[in-house]
């Protein structure tokens, strides 16, 4: 779909005797669109296959029970919710059996070889308590901050496209387009001024290529190379919010005249 959501239909016409696991992100790390995951699992569960989520994005940002949606593998990651960068955790249902990821000794249930990294542990343990016991606050004023901000960027700005879905997406995530503004440019000139943004995922950091998830959206040729990734934090206040959008409104006349 345009809006970056997982086509259902599709989705299981393409599933043959010979799947046995469906993998999909729980929410799109470059345009923020929140998938239908307990709707996923319900197809999984029907055809007798295993269901597991890329959670790197969602964890810290949706409750997410795995007992409830139907999830059979989950990943995660420390340094989404503010927990020390380098860990992170794979949830399994107990009944899901796998082979061995590292062969050795029997850390892990004898799945993963290797000493823990106990410090980083408890740290990702102790940022996502800390996580979900503030997500209803944490995700109100980051939608506050996201919709102040997607508002102002299209009153004021012209020729703009929102990527990804309106409203079912990452609470602090916004990725417009600029037509006639190369991204690449937009960063530099943001950069010069303080503020940190991004063109796509890390994940893709120093590809020339176009990002697959606005092609693979329908995203308009002139809108492809423009893409803006801003995501908000804990940490910002409305007065940040307005210090990108005068800045980034200024740069954005800058470089089309130009």
């Amino acid at each position: 779909m345009r809006s970056g959501k997982v086509k259902l239909d599709e989705l299981e016409n393409a599933i043959t005797n010979e799947t046995i696991l469906i993998s999909i992100m729980t929410a799109n790390n470059e345009v923020g669109t929140i998938e239908p995951i307990k709707q996923i699992a319900s197809i999984a569960k029907k055809h007798g296959i295993y269901f597991h989520t890329d959670s790197v994005q969602g964890i810290g940002n949706i409750k997410i029970n795995v007992h409830d949606i139907g999830i059979d593998a989950l990943s995660l990651s420390a340094h989404k919710f503010y927990g020390p960068k380098g860990v992170g955790a794979l949830y399994i249902k107990s009944e899901v059996d796998f082979e061995r990821i590292l062969d050795g000794g029997h850390q892990e249930k004898n799945k993963r070889a290797g000493t823990e990294n106990v410090a980083e542990i408890v740290g990702l343990g102790k940022a996502i308590e800390i996580a979900n016991r503030n997500i209803d606050e944490y995700n109100k004023k980051l939608i506050d901050l996201r919709e102040y901000y997607i508002t102002e960027v299209e009153k004021r700005i012209s020729n703009v496209k929102l990527n990804g879905a309106r409203y079912d997406r990452l609470s602090g995530n916004a990725n417009f387009s600029f037509k006639g503004v190369e991204g690449e440019n937009l960063l530099l000139k943001l950069d010069a001024c303080g503020i940190c943004a991004s063109a796509g995922s890390a994940c893709n950091s120093g590809e020339p290529e176009p990002s697959h998830v606005l092609i693979a959206i329908g995203t308009p040729k002139e809108y492809i190379n423009s893409a803006l990734r801003v995501t908000f934090g804990e940490e910002n206040t409305k007065e940040d919010v307005d210090f990108l959008i005068d800045n980034l409104a200024r740069i954005v006349e800058e470089v089309r005249k130009v």
